[in-house]
């Protein structure tokens, strides 16, 4: 075992995601959530998501997720699934609201109220999302870490 020191992490930056075409992809996430784009070339496309952004690259090959997928946090989960249902695409099986995107991509909807996950309130001022709150289910997950938000 090294004695080097390590380093903590603290968050995620981005995620990027493999898909076959980049417009149709803005064009597929565009028919289930608001966004704003943050930047755009002939093979990536950046989504705004604050102080975070999701990455979209050309050039998917591997097949279709299973397990593998990523928590996408969102304003309103039922909305997302109308929005899928609304697209015909196909919600999956289990306890939580997954999908696949076009190219095979997993992802996972969850509602910012009821995760730990926390949004700076200058962050959501500047997102225009200054009214979010969190249950109080994940205020207390929140607390019992000394991390409730004031």
């Amino acid at each position: 075992m090294s004695d080097a020191p390590v380093a903590r992490a603290v968050g995620f930056n981005h995620v990027a995601l493999e898909v076959g075409d980049i417009d149709e992809a803005l064009a597929f996430y565009g028919r289930l959530f608001q966004f704003e784009l943050r930047g755009k070339g002939a093979t990536s496309a950046f989504i705004d998501l604050g102080d975070q952004f999701l990455a979209l690259q050309k050039g998917r090959i591997q097949p279709p997720d299973q397990g593998r997928h990523f928590g996408l946090v969102v304003t309103d989960k039922e909305a997302v699934r109308q929005a899928l249902i609304a697209n015909g695409v196909e919600v999956l099986p289990g306890r939580f609201l997954d999908f696949l995107d076009p190219w095979g991509n997993r992802i996972e909807i969850i509602g910012y109220e009821n995760i730990q996950f926390t949004k700076a309130p200058h962050v959501l001022r500047g997102m225009g999302l200054g009214d979010l709150t969190k249950s109080d289910g994940a205020v207390a997950e929140l607390a019992a870490k000394g991390m409730a938000p004031e």
